[in-house]
């Protein structure tokens, strides 16, 4: 049985996710640990928990979601998945730190890169990824079909969508991922957001106002 623990990091109360499994096996998703106070946090909970960190996982490159990809490359020595489309986004981020007033260096880290069709495991459980671009080009969900949950990053949220007017943002192929490829799922899938409190997929198809 898997076990996802959530911690809220950064000025953009990003979600940062940690999978696991009764045999400590690890795999962590979008870390936005911006600061010193919130690396301990989520160095304390894998220390307590004698968890081994398998894989680091981007829903997408967008800043908030990766302040602590360096430190999570260099602590764990693991590669960094994430979808190829959104490599020109991490390489922006220096940039993007510059428009928030931010001082942040290029990340140098081991890249796999992950495409719509491929299929992760943890210990045997099985995550389909689906592509959906549209709040960055890059955007992918994970999604456990056994336990009925994902991770959507910034793609959907409760009640809301991810924005779509940062680069290569696309309103209307944002909605069309969501409707062909999410929605399609059970209704009492988790959805698991990049922000905000979690929700299901019934009940978004059901009350999202972007999604009538």
């Amino acid at each position: 049985m898997l076990q996802i623990q959530g911690f809220v990091f950064n000025f953009a109360s990003e979600n940062t996710y940690i999978i696991y499994n009764e045999n400590k096996n690890a795999w962590l998703i979008d870390p936005g640990n911006m600061n010193a106070q919130e690396t301990q946090a989520i160095s304390n909970f894998i220390t307590e928990k004698e968890l081994k960190v398998q894989k680091i996982l981007l829903t997408h490159a967008h800043i908030d979601h990766v302040f602590g990809l360096q430190w999570a490359f260099d602590t764990f020595k693991v590669p960094v998945s994430m979808h190829e489309e959104d490599q020109e986004v991490l390489d922006m981020l220096q940039a993007s730190g510059i428009r928030f007033g931010i001082q942040i260096n290029p990340v140098k880290v081991e890249v796999e890169y992950i495409k719509e069709g491929d299929e992760l495991d943890l210990d045997g459980e099985k995550f389909k990824i689906y592509h959906v671009p549209g709040h960055s080009p890059g955007s992918v969900v994970y999604h456990n079909e056994n336990q009925k949950f994902m991770i959507s990053g910034d793609v959907l949220f409760e009640g809301s969508i991810g924005r779509t007017d940062l680069y290569k943002g696309n309103y209307d192929q944002l909605i069309n991922g969501i409707k062909t490829k999410l929605f399609i799922l059970n209704d009492d899938t988790q959805v698991f957001s990049g922000h905000g409190n979690p929700t299901s997929i019934g009940f978004e198809k059901q009350y999202n106002p972007f999604l009538k």
